[in-house]
């Protein structure tokens, strides 16, 4: 059986790769690169003090979580790209990609034209990090946090669409509620889409899910990479929810609000 996933470069995304890697013959990984030192090196982010400060506590919560980066393991075949190049490429490159037994998409740009067609034809998931319908578009784990909302901090598992994050969905994943650091709670919440994801995908549990349609009136923000500044970034350093904030939230989320919740 072979995998296909769409995704990036940090140790999040490589994460994934080796996870997915354990239960799959062959992983075809196309990896959009950006800087593994967001906010020291100028590329998806900003350069600045303020974005050094925070993407040091993301990075710091990654590693926590994740690892650093390492090398792949032997079973996976490798296309590194630049970010957002994904959807120029002739779809003729990816045709051992799109003879997969399955594709995901996560962390990867907007994937658009003919590739993102062959790709909603075959079925491919993607990991959305935030809660759709409610929170949609570029960082939304953040934005829940900076609305003060811990509970809404986790991941959509839906269908690829045309629409960014608009996919029918399978299923909401969550961690589990625990005393933790913002930053590491937004970590934890992509560890808790990965390991639910390849569990599914091995077990063929999706097969018996009937996705929905996301009710777009239910929406709470659309966000995109611009909004998040400099004065935003430095706001939320100051007034971030604490550890115990993302305990209470999480222990008191209204459960009646979410998917077919999972918790990893």
């Amino acid at each position: 059986m072979s995998v296909a996933v769409f995704t990036s470069n940090q140790p999040r995304h490589l994460s994934l790769i080796r996870s997915l890697a354990r239960v799959f013959d062959t992983v075809y990984a196309v990896m959009e690169c950006n800087t593994v030192f967001p906010g020291q090196v100028a590329d998806f982010f900003r350069k600045s003090d303020i974005m050094q400060d925070y993407f040091g506590r993301v990075m710091a919560a990654e590693t926590q979580v994740f690892g650093s980066i390492e090398f792949l393991p032997a079973n996976v075949r490798v296309l590194a790209l630049k970010m957002g190049d994904a959807s120029q490429v002739p779809v003729s490159t990816f045709a051992p990609v799109l003879d997969a037994d399955h594709s995901v998409v996560f962390g990867a740009s907007y994937l658009k034209g003919p590739l993102c067609d062959r790709l909603v034809e075959r079925g491919a998931l993607n990991i959305h990090m935030g809660v759709s319908p409610y929170y949609r578009g570029s960082s939304c784990n953040f934005w829940a946090l900076d609305d003060r909302r811990p509970d809404m901090v986790g991941a959509t598992i839906h269908k690829l669409s045309k629409g960014l994050d608009s996919g029918a969905m399978y299923y909401h994943a969550f961690p589990r509620p625990q005393v933790a650091d913002p930053f590491v709670w937004g970590m934890l919440s992509v560890r808790a889409a990965h390991d639910s994801l390849v569990e599914a995908l091995a077990s063929n549990a999706l097969a018996d899910m009937v996705p929905v349609e996301q009710d777009r009136s239910r929406e709470i923000r659309y966000t995109r990479n611009a909004d998040f500044t400099d004065s935003v970034a430095a706001a939320y350093l100051r007034n971030m929810p604490t550890a115990t904030d993302v305990m209470t939230a999480a222990e008191n989320r209204d459960m009646s609000l979410f998917f077919r919740p999972i918790f990893a």
